[in-house]
């Protein structure tokens, strides 16, 4: 009996050209968290069966880079940007097969290219920001980590002001915390305390009981090392 691979083949439509590819994808069985960081970066036991690095399908014809976020419209304009962009240079690359942790955030970066150049939502580049964060943070590169952390903040926080956070899987206070959390982590304690205190502020109204607990706890620990500070 063949042995069975925590990947599979999982077919994909390339939103830009129309043509159908194969992609690797993490088969459920296989993916164990052995722990989340406390900005929900989530560690899993194994870099086989760890779904970050399938996140983002590139299409092997044309280099246009998605994930299952992506809307399939496209703003005015954004068809043409993207073919001069990224299709007319494309250089063909193998990003269909098992990934390394290198080959995970390249594909991360076409996708961030390819969102702007598409003009996506603010919450959907934070999100691909703070996977390539969490990424060099699995292959200790703090400088990189710190760069794609501020990144990720900026589009949090104008995700905020546009309100295009709304009906996506990142609820306000999911997004409060990560805003607070991402500021605490580049060490900006005002800012981190303002939205751990927005979060907190609606703890009667939330169905989220553990992210409220999470913001107590990341409020406390800013007010203790501001204490030791002193």
């Amino acid at each position: 009996m063949a042995t069975l691979e925590p990947t599979f083949d999982k077919k994909f439509i390339c939103l830009m050209c129309k043509k159908a590819f194969t992609s690797k994808k993490v088969r459920s069985r296989f993916v164990k968290v052995t722990h989340y960081d406390s900005d929900f970066f989530p560690i899993y036991e194994s870099d086989e069966s760890n779904p970050l690095f399938y996140h983002i399908q590139v299409c092997p014809s044309c280099g246009f880079s998605f994930s299952e976020e992506f809307s399939k419209f496209f703003p005015p304009g954004s068809l043409e940007s993207i073919q001069t962009e990224v299709m007319n240079r494309w250089v063909p690359k193998d990003f269909c097969s098992n990934r390394t942790p290198n080959q995970a955030i390249q594909a991360y970066k076409l996708a961030v290219y390819c969102g702007l150049l598409k003009k996506e939502k603010h919450i959907i580049l934070a999100g691909l920001y703070i996977r390539i964060a969490w990424l060099y943070r699995k292959c200790e590169n703090t400088e990189q980590e710190q760069r794609f952390m501020k990144l990720a903040l900026k589009e949090y926080e104008e995700s905020y002001l546009a309100d295009d956070f709304r009906g996506t899987q990142v609820s306000e206070i999911k997004l409060f915390y990560l805003i607070g959390e991402l500021s605490r982590r580049l060490n900006d304690r005002q800012n981190a305390v303002k939205y751990f205190s927005k979060v907190i502020e609606k703890q009667r109204q939330s169905i989220e009981p553990r992210i409220i607990e999470m913001a107590k706890e990341r409020w406390s620990e800013i007010r203790e090392d501001k204490l030791l500070d002193v």
